[in-house]
């Protein structure tokens, strides 16, 4: 298995056990409506200099990829 491989799986089981940072939105906008919908997820780096974001959609439409904070409902 290749280090780089090696470091991508410890940073995601570290990733496992914490509250993402942010969470991301789809926004489409339709007349004077907005739909979000959530796609994924960020978490802050160690070192507070960037932000790993996992997307588990990819929205195919157009709109707005948006970064939130997290709120209880979430």
């Amino acid at each position: 298995m290749s280090t780089k491989y090696q470091n991508r799986k410890t940073e995601e089981k570290k990733r496992e056990g914490r509250a993402p940072t942010l969470i991301a939105y789809h926004v489409a906008e339709r007349g004077e409506n907005s739909f979000w919908t959530r796609i994924g997820a960020a978490w802050d780096h160690e070192d507070a200099r960037g932000l790993t974001v996992q997307l588990d959609l990819m929205p195919a439409t157009e709109g707005r990829f948006v970064l939130r904070e997290p709120t209880e409902r979430d």
